[in-house]
């Protein structure tokens, strides 16, 4: 099991990452937000990820998506969490029932607990 550690780590949602990918109304802001804080403090989803993908893709952003990928996923320090077996999901179903939360946000609770070791 991993030490426990006093790092604060941020799981950015899509809407975060999108408001800024296709400068909508709070980009500067969500700008402000990324530059201010260390890559290595930050964790996204690969449901997140995908999620990106597609949205990006349905606005036919194909360059912004590399440039996403390259930037976030393959050169910074930012920590790509996945679900590691479809058994998991039960324990994603219960997050969503006890704290009445999306797939979405249930998907990346779970993993960001898993990445830290705070669930078995």
């Amino acid at each position: 099991m991993a030490e426990p550690t006093n790092i604060i780590m941020y799981l950015i949602d899509t809407n975060i990452w999108l408001e800024r990918l296709l400068n909508q109304e709070r980009a500067d802001e969500v700008a402000q937000f990324l530059n201010q804080i260390p890559t290595e403090h930050f964790m996204i989803t690969d449901f997140t990820f995908h999620s990106i993908g597609v949205i990006l893709s349905r606005h036919e952003e194909h360059e912004t998506l590399l440039h996403f990928t390259q930037d976030v996923i393959v050169d910074s320090a930012v920590t790509l969490v996945t679900l590691y077996d479809a058994i998991d999901m039960p324990r994603i179903v219960e997050i969503m029932t006890l704290f009445m939360l999306y797939f979405d946000d249930a998907y990346g609770t779970f993993d960001s607990l898993r990445t830290f070791q705070k669930i078995p």
